[in-house]
């Protein structure tokens, strides 16, 4: 292969990762590489909620379009935004090191904390998962919906009137926009999503392809990612339910916690499990957040009887 085709979505962030996978390829492949910029549905839907129009696969759908065309070699996806289950035609093949994966506030007053924003301070947040845990950490909080990439939510910050905008700490950090950070949000006041700070790599199934690619892939970072997304696909997550999960080392191997709230945060179900298996352990912590009434919350958010 002369020249490697990478797919990405147009963002400023989305081609910044993109353009670090190529670098890494390059320097370990030694192998040419092309950016391939893709629209998503997902990028032109800007002024509509995610949750209403069919979640996070509205991100991904044309750019893993591309791969089974062989338009494109591999894709470059940001974590969080793909969806438990995978085409059977492709594979996730590497997960490269993770950044750091707790929310950010961004706020008008710099210096500003969750806790020092003004009574009824003005959030914004396109996230349902981060909506939810915001109200049941601060009632007084007024979320107001933030669609848009990054630099378009920063100029809303101001255009808008908004207090504070709550981010993610990696996507800032991509754009080099860290200094931006007011407060990088503790993991027991904000839990992640599934997947932040972490890239994923996907290529067509069964191409010699992957597995070169699978030397970019750090081990801790695939641990995690394995663990978080079996905990999504147990629970059956998507952009309308509010869901997070988050893995770390622990004593005993990998500790994996995860919540599913109601969209107002009036009930947060949590549960844990630690083990050496990453899957395992992903797999048990849904279990435990079902086990203490996660499957009624649930039922509630799909007006269903049980998950």
């Amino acid at each position: 292969m002369t020249c490697l085709r990478i797919a990405t979505r147009g963002s400023a962030l989305a081609l910044a990762q993109a353009r670090w996978v190529a670098a890494r390829l390059e320097a370990i492949l030694g192998v040419a590489t092309e950016t391939i910029p893709i629209k998503t549905t997902g990028d032109r839907l800007q002024n509509v909620s995610l949750a209403e129009v069919g979640g996070k696969g509205l991100f991904v759908k044309e750019i893993e379009e591309a791969l089974l065309d062989h338009r494109a070699d591999v894709a470059v996806h940001s974590a969080k935004d793909l969806p438990a289950v995978t085409p059977a035609a492709l594979a996730l093949v590497a997960w490269p090191q993770r950044e750091d994966p707790r929310d950010a506030l961004v706020a008008r007053v710099r210096g500003a904390t969750l806790v020092t924003l003004r009574p009824g301070a003005r959030v914004g947040t396109g996230s349902v998962r981060r909506a939810a845990q915001l109200r049941a950490f601060r009632a007084d909080l007024q979320i107001v919906p933030l669609r848009g990439n990054v630099p378009t939510r920063l100029r809303k910050l101001e255009d808008e009137g908004l207090d504070a905008i709550v981010l993610a700490c990696a996507g800032l950090a991509r754009l080099g926009l860290s200094d931006r950070i007011d407060e990088r949000i503790s993991p027991e006041v904000l839990l992640p999503a599934v997947g932040q700070g972490t890239l994923a790599l996907e290529a067509r199934a069964g191409d010699a392809l992957g597995r070169d690619l699978a030397r970019l892939s750090e081990p801790q970072a695939e641990r995690a990612a394995i663990a978080e997304r079996a905990f999504l696909a147990r629970l059956q997550g998507d952009c309308n339910v509010p869901l997070a999960a988050f893995a770390e080392p622990a004593s005993g191997g990998l500790r994996v916690r995860g919540l599913v709230a109601s969209v107002d945060g009036a009930r947060i179900v949590r549960g844990e499990a630690t083990s050496e298996d990453a899957l395992a352990a992903g797999e048990a912590a849904a279990a435990a957040v079902l086990r203490a009434g996660g499957d009624e919350v649930l039922a509630g958010l799909r007006g269903t009887s049980g998950p």
